[in-house]
């Protein structure tokens, strides 16, 4: 073990057992995956994308481009994990990930001997030819080799829960500004919510030796965590970042509820998406260490000095045991330090600038080389063995080592920052890029905003935290805080010259020639470069990688950092499980199943079941002995036409219109009038979309002279009430109506064929249903069972039929009594089988021919649409296009050989012509077997329609079965002169 045998955040009376690879661990309590692999001396992670390079880790934070394994098993492994970030747990399961068989002997290493072919921009030159190689050999190729992790194709066990917060100021990061913001803003008594990634917060002051207050860091830290925790008016919430910035005032995050644990029950959510709105918003994310680019960089062994720092002053976990430090800022020399004091050789320290600072003298003391102006321009070995050194006066020189820190000055964490579009811009002071313009409400504090020195941050902390209680009216007292200081200056240094690969993206294995490469070809936008090198387009977002990549194509192009300029970032600025956006939306919560009152009654008769928008229907009524689903829908269509069938209506929509101004909107929805409706009688109507093209159809019905009564279809009932609303509210305001869904508050019930008036005269006694009293297309009001009722006079099976509505809390025992009093008629329940076959005889329309691309002239309703008003989509609907009687219109078809069936979908071609597109004439929109006629029909919409009936067409299927012959006929199949629905 490369443990400490003190120090360190860890609890090491809860020692913790865990896999990695199969091989068993053990850690501590407080670890990380990372620590506890570092503790237990092991180098080899993982295996990079393109070149499968061995990789260790690189990092100790959320940045980590390297150390990328699959958490767990079964259907809850989660490829991707970032090892520096997963807390250790008891039973942890990881494996490494992108290579085979295994990570030690990775066949696909074989890559790395054909880099000079795996250049930038490789798949774009060399997939291009042989054409005919693409979709047998290049694709499969591609889409083998692409991505990192493998996700398991199982269903995710894992819950996923969402919750709203409302805070006066957002405070992004609990590292030192974080906090001070926070506890100013805190006190003087603004609601907060401080959001920290970390199982704790604290950032740099759990990492380092600082002190803040004579109180160590990570006490203080402690201590501040408590207060704001006794706050009321402040909400800490660990385990969450905050991963994307929206309009409004809006941010987006991510609460680890059970990720860090063994066990969880099965109500537990894994996760919480949060949406907070916030008034105010201090961005205290801190900075990421940019690493060097030299020669074998991406070596295991070598990391950046502050991931070495964290894991042996947090973790007391030792990276190395022989160490050579290689740094351009002042924070490198501190890690040298704390090498030597956790008991580290530091062979050496390697720092290009001239000048060493204090520090210098602790390690000359302890026997470290101090190499001045010097650069480490190679590291040697898989792990590093040795790295080679160009010292100040042109000698080069090999060190032995087992661990390389490299540190190369500090970015500050902005990514949220430009989420809304806000380019950030370069600063020489800072050397890197910082915000410039940002959202609403939104500013940066402490290292973020560049101010890298512990009291800068704190002092910042606090003043954006009284700021922001300022801002909103609330004075706030600045605390102060005496810290311990350090310096924080450093040099840029952006490429050395060595022998090896020199990466700058580690994940993406882009290499500093990759960069020279993209800008002799011209990719010198910095978007561009982005896309053709693929450089930041990984897991980490180019945390690591971004800075560096673009001061290298500054360089090549002869431009300076500031005119190459930078990428913005974009949401989400960390990974996001997938499972987390879609939160609890998912099966059924994804399409929750909505029952109509008689759906348990149904049940019970043994009905199948259809999705028909959100509702669930009875598809059909099988009764035993019954071989198939065509016998029981053949039968549920005789019996009904003979005698009397039933069948629940109530999903079709709903909609009250009322209001002085009802009929005059009616009559700018529809293409036929309604103003002229007498009360108590009903109207078929259609209304067009804007576009002259037939939304959706139903009947009206005048309940009152200021009072409508619409339906519509079951699939578009909420469009039709959008398209209600938008012309209210948006195109006729000045209209006195008002529109409400009533869908859901009424059950109807179609009862229909020649015994449908003698079994409802028996069921709702009082009631005159003759034709007198309620001829065809009539309604009128009653009450049944002390509730008030509607009855119509409609029929879509085209028998004679009416539909009773009675509310929906009176649906269950209607349909009974209904069924009750029908045992004497011998009444049958039908289903959506049934009643599609009985509308297709009557040539009835419905959803596949109301499909979003005909227009009412197509479907043999052009006569409906009124010369006399304006309506929506009717100038439209007169552009040439659409109105060409040649267009395919709506027919009907008979197979010659009435033993054949027609298909759905299949295409019409003239009898002798060619089976090509060319020769497409239109295509069967619906089809059934009728039992009534005794063989198939079907409705289709053909090229000059109307003027064919009697010809012969070929109705093609080249998928599902030959061709077959038809007749073009009149669309209505049963009953054409309408006798029946009149009886």
């Amino acid at each position: 073990m490369s443990r400490s045998p003190n120090g360190g955040l860890i609890d090491r009376s809860k020692s913790l057992s865990f896999t990695f690879d199969g091989t068993s661990y053990s850690g501590f309590e407080g670890d990380t995956l990372a620590s506890a692999l570092v503790a237990n001396d092991v180098r080899l992670i993982g295996r990079s994308f393109k070149y499968h390079r061995p990789r260790g880790i690189l990092t100790a934070g959320s940045e980590e481009p390297n150390a990328l394994i699959t958490l767990r098993t079964g259907a809850r492994a989660e490829p991707n994990t970032r090892a520096t970030v997963t807390p250790l747990f008891d039973g942890l399961e990881a494996t490494s990930q992108n290579r085979w068989p295994s990570l030690r002997f990775d066949a696909m290493a074989v890559n790395q001997l054909f880099a000079p072919i795996f250049v930038a921009g490789f798949y774009y030159k060399t997939f291009m030819w042989p054409a005919a190689f693409w979709e047998k050999l290049y694709e499969p190729l591609i889409r083998r080799a692409a991505g990192l992790g493998r996700l398991s194709m199982l269903p995710d066990p894992d819950h996923y829960d969402r919750e709203h917060g409302f805070c006066d100021l957002l405070v992004i990061g609990g590292g030192p500004a974080g906090l001070a913001a926070a506890l100013t803003a805190g006190r003087a008594g603004l609601r907060v919510i401080l959001a920290d990634e970390d199982v704790r917060p604290g950032g740099r002051l759990l990492a380092e030796h600082l002190e803040i207050d004579d109180t160590p860091g990570a006490a203080w830290a402690e201590l501040v965590v408590a207060e704001l925790t006794a706050l009321p008016n402040v909400n800490v919430l660990g385990r969450t970042t905050v991963f994307g910035v929206y309009d409004g005032c809006e941010y987006a995050a991510v609460e680890r509820l059970t990720d860090h644990l063994a066990h969880t029950y099965p109500a537990q959510p894994r996760q919480r998406l949060w949406k907070i709105v916030a008034k105010r918003a201090v961005l205290a994310t801190g900075a990421i260490e940019r690493p060097l680019v030299f020669g074998g960089n991406d070596r295991p062994g070598v990391m950046t000095t502050s991931a070495v720092s964290t894991y042996v002053n947090r973790f007391a976990a030792l990276p190395g045991r022989r160490a050579v430090v290689f740094t351009a800022s002042d924070s490198g020399w501190q890690t040298a330090l704390d090498l030597l004091a956790a008991g580290v050789s530091v062979a050496a320290v390697i720092d290009p600038r001239e000048t060493a600072p204090i520090a210098a003298e602790a390690l000359l003391k302890a026997g470290a080389d101090i190499l001045l102006g010097a650069r480490l321009c190679d590291a040697i070995g898989a792990p590093v063995r040795k790295v080679e050194v160009h010292l100040a006066d042109g000698r080069r020189r090999r060190i032995a080592c087992d661990l390389v820190a490299m540190g190369g000055g500090w970015n500050p964490a902005i990514g949220l920052g430009s989420n809304m579009g806000a380019r950030p811009i370069w600063s020489d002071a800072a050397q890197s890029f910082l915000l410039d313009q940002t959202p609403p409400g939104f500013v940066a504090a402490g290292a973020a905003a560049g101010r890298l020195a512990l009291h800068e941050a704190l002092n910042d902390g606090v003043t954006q935290g009284a700021a922001a209680a300022e801002a909103l009216g609330m004075p706030a007292l600045k605390p102060r805080f005496a810290a311990s200081d350090e310096p924080a200056s450093g040099r840029p240094l952006w490429h050395v010259l060595g022998r090896g690969k020199a990466f700058v993206d580690f994940q993406h294995d882009v290499t500093d020639k990759d960069i020279a490469l993209s800008a002799r070809e011209g990719f010198v936008s910095i978007e561009h470069f982005k896309r053709y090198t693929t450089l930041g387009m990984a897991t980490d977002q180019g945390k690591t990688s971004q800075l560096n990549g673009h001061a290298l194509l500054a360089a090549a192009t002869g431009k300076s950092i500031a005119e190459a300029g930078t990428i913005l970032s974009r949401a989400p600025y960390q990974p996001v499980a997938i499972g987390l956006l879609a939160g609890p939306h998912r099966e059924t919560h994804f399409r929750p199943e909505r029952h109509t009152a008689s759906h348990h009654w149904a049940i019970a008769q043994g009905a199948t079941f259809v999705d028909a928008g959100q509702w669930k229907r009875a598809q059909w009524f099988a009764r035993p002995g019954e071989k198939d689903w065509m016998e029981t829908v053949n039968r549920e269509v005789t019996m009904t036409r003979n005698g009397v069938g039933i069948c629940d209506v109530s999903t079709l929509g709903k909609i009250d219109v009322h209001g002085p101004d009802a009929a005059a909107l009616l009559d700018r929805l529809y293409i036929n009038t309604f103003s002229t409706l007498s009360i108590g009688k009903a109207r078929y109507g259609v209304m067009l979309r804007d576009d002259g093209i037939v939304m959706d159809d139903g009947t009206t019905t005048r309940l009152a002279e200021d009072s409508f009564f619409v339906t519509t279809t079951t699939v578009n009932a909420a469009r039709v009430m959008q398209h209600i609303d938008y012309a209210r509210h948006v195109l006729w305001p000045g209209l006195d109506v008002q529109a409400t869904s009533v869908t859901e508050q009424w059950s109807t019930y179609a009862v229909a064929g020649p015994h449908s008036r003698a079994l409802l005269a028996q069921a709702l006694p009082g009631i005159d249903l003759s034709n007198e009293a309620l001829p065809f297309m009539a309604a009128a009001k009653f009450r049944w069972n002390d509730a008030p009722a509607r009855i119509f006079r409609l029929s879509f099976s085209g028998e004679l039929a009416f539909e009773v509505s009675v509310p929906a809390t009176h649906g269950d025992t209607l349909i009974r009594h209904l069924f009750e009093i029908g045992r004497t008629f011998d009444a049958v329940p039908y289903g959506t089988e049934a009643l599609g076959v009985m509308r297709i005889e009557k040539g009835h329309l419905a959803g596949n021919e109301l499909n979003g691309m005909t227009t009412a002239g197509d479907l043999g309703m052009a006569r409906m649409m009124s010369k006399k008003k304006d309506f929506i989509g009717r100038v439209m609907a007169a552009r040439p296009g659409l109105a060409d009687l040649k267009r395919p219109s709506l027919v009907g078809l008979i197979p010659v050989d009435q033993s054949k069936q027609i298909r759905a979908g299949a295409h019409l071609l003239p009898p002798d012509a060619p089976r090509t597109t060319a020769y497409d004439q239109g295509y069967v929109t619906s089809a059934c077997w009728s039992p009534t006629v005794g063989h198939a029909i079907a409705l289709g919409l053909l090229v000059d329609g109307p003027n064919r009936h009697g010809e012969r067409i070929t109705v093609h299927d080249p998928v599902r079965g030959a061709d077959v012959q038809a007749e073009v006929c009149n669309p209505v199949f049963v009953d054409p002169e309408g006798v029946r629905v009149r009886a």
